[in-house]
């Protein structure tokens, strides 16, 4: 044995890798000890293997797997790094951009949590200007508002299903929405005509049959349960009305936020039910 060889530990300590690291590289064949010794069956290394040692590190840290890497050792050719590198790249830009989504959609939902914190009690009313806003969304074949919460939520697993064959992710279903028909709101006859959830305004680009809301001032009232809905719809119209304000779109039911950590029997729903209006 070379006098210069070191011992397992040292080679590890040095590279500042575990021994159980480098035993497991042997086993792969990514890097073989220089020397066995066949009595006792200590690896040594040589100080020039740190090289190799480094190369490994540099493949892992650009996301390489140790099966990726072994197969890059073994062939020794450059084009296979490149290819495998590319693929690498384009999985990286996929994940920064659901990242970039999945940021959006926790901030959206701390301006939900903290809305409903400093929201008015339910059956408060309140007259709001509300930005540009995107929906997707499916047709109503049921009428929950007769029908009760099991219809509601049969629909809402019909959108989900929807969503999914679209292309949408499950959490993008958590920001849901109901509208009635203007002129059915006005004669106060609650029948939904669609069921859509909202969207980031990137999320909307990738999905052309998406529908924009214009911004507008919305006469709104907030409620904290699905069976309180048509009651305070109906404190809604009346407001409209008694202060003379043109009805000038859809009514919207928006699911804010939900919170079922103390009731598992049904939906703790904090709803924010509103109408465009336009003033005379």
């Amino acid at each position: 044995m070379k006098a210069e060889l070191m011992s397992i530990g040292k080679m590890a300590d040095i590279n500042h890798l575990s021994v159980a690291t480098l035993r497991l590289y042997d086993k792969l064949g990514l890097i073989k000890p220089e020397y066995v010794d066949e009595e006792t069956n200590y690896r040594f290394y040589d100080i020039r293997q740190n090289a190799r040692l480094d190369m490994i590190a540099y493949m892992k840290d650009l996301g390489m797997s140790l099966a990726e890497i072994k197969d890059v050792l073994k062939k020794e050719d450059l084009n296979i790094i490149e290819d495998i590198l590319i693929k690498k790249n384009e999985q990286i830009h996929k994940q920064i951009d659901e990242l970039k989504r999945q940021h959006e959609r926790v901030e959206q939902a701390i301006r939900n949590i903290e809305r409903r914190r400093k929201s008015p009690t339910t059956g408060t009313l309140s007259l709001e200007y509300i930005d540009r806003r995107y929906i997707w969304g499916i047709d109503c074949d049921k009428n929950f508002y007769t029908d009760g919460i099991e219809s509601y939520e049969a629909s809402l697993c019909h959108l989900r299903r929807e969503l999914l064959n679209s292309g949408f992710t499950h959490v993008q279903s958590y920001s849901v929405g109901t509208s009635i028909n203007m002129d059915n709101f006005k004669n106060f006859v609650l029948k939904p005509e669609k069921l859509f959830v909202f969207l980031d305004h990137r999320t909307s680009l990738l999905h052309p049959s998406s529908i924009i809301l214009d911004s507008s001032m919305y006469a709104c009232i907030y409620v904290d349960s699905f069976s309180d809905e048509a009651e305070c719809a109906k404190k809604l119209l009346d407001y409209c009305n008694s202060n003379g304000y043109t009805i000038s779109g859809d009514y919207i039911c928006e699911v804010m936020s939900e919170a079922n950590i103390f009731n598992t029997s049904e939906r703790e729903m904090f709803l924010r039910l509103q109408v465009p209006v336009a003033f005379k």
